[in-house]
């Protein structure tokens, strides 16, 4: 009896806190669909784009998507644990069995198909950097993007300070972006020799990615332990339950 209610008490807690991370993408999912015309915006810029690239426009609905179903999901674990339903506790079960099963297959998916995502990601490259020799310093919205983002990662351009050759920006003020400027300087004219000191945006993700490869993975191992132990406790829940 004791070892009962600690399970229904872990599952009640366990599925509320998905609960209230279920709500908080499902908003954020809402959020990103109302305003994804800043997304398709910066994709208009890049010339020559996949088309495929427009369905990031959807991510918002991905998100609503995943949002929804952690809500039924940590809905249905705590009600099923509290009230001991046998029929709640099963379609939990089922729905993190299913979620288990797609995160088993997604891994394996890009797994094997990693050179075609690698060719993917070498084309989006060479469109970004097109678009960057065109748009950078004559478009305010695609400047101030690309500002942005080099200065939240703290690198220059897609690959590095070359994107910029024959800009716009460089064409007008014969100078670099700052955000290419090595340390200390704020001013990085054309024939600077210190520009290829700072890591363009692309390598610099990699590289972040690749430093915390051991984190990412250690926390996909957890959520695939948790995983398995919630599937666990519903059925050790669903057969006590009448």
């Amino acid at each position: 009896m004791c070892c009962s209610g600690l399970l229904k008490i872990i599952m009640f807690i366990f599925n509320g806190i998905i609960f209230v991370a279920g709500a908080a993408i499902l908003g954020l999912g809402i959020w990103v669909a109302v305003d994804s015309s800043s997304l398709l915006g910066f994709l208009d810029h890049i010339e020559g784009a996949p088309p495929e690239l427009a369905q990031l426009a959807n991510v918002g609905y991905l998100l609503i998507g995943v949002g929804g179903v952690l809500v039924l999901m940590g809905f249905l674990g705590c009600c099923g644990a509290v009230r001991e339903s046998r029929c709640m506790l099963l379609t939990f079960f089922i729905i993190v069995l299913i979620i288990f099963l797609a995160e088993v297959a997604g891994a394996v998916v890009i797994l094997v198909f990693q050179p075609v995502f690698n060719k993917l990601l070498e084309d989006i490259g060479e469109k970004v950097v097109q678009s960057i020799g065109t748009s950078y310093g004559e478009d305010q919205g695609f400047t101030d993007l690309w500002n942005s983002t080099m200065d939240q990662l703290n690198c220059c351009g897609y690959y590095n300070y070359t994107d910029f050759s024959g800009s716009p920006f460089v064409t007008d003020y014969k100078a670099y972006p700052v955000q290419c400027c090595s340390a200390g300087d704020s001013w990085c004219s054309v024939d600077s020799a210190k520009l290829s000191d700072v890591e363009g945006c692309f390598p610099r993700l990699v590289r972040l990615l690749e430093d915390n490869a051991g984190i990412v993975g250690g926390v996909a191992l957890g959520i695939c332990a948790i995983e398995i132990a919630a599937m666990i406790v519903s059925m050790t829940l669903y057969k006590k339950a009448k």
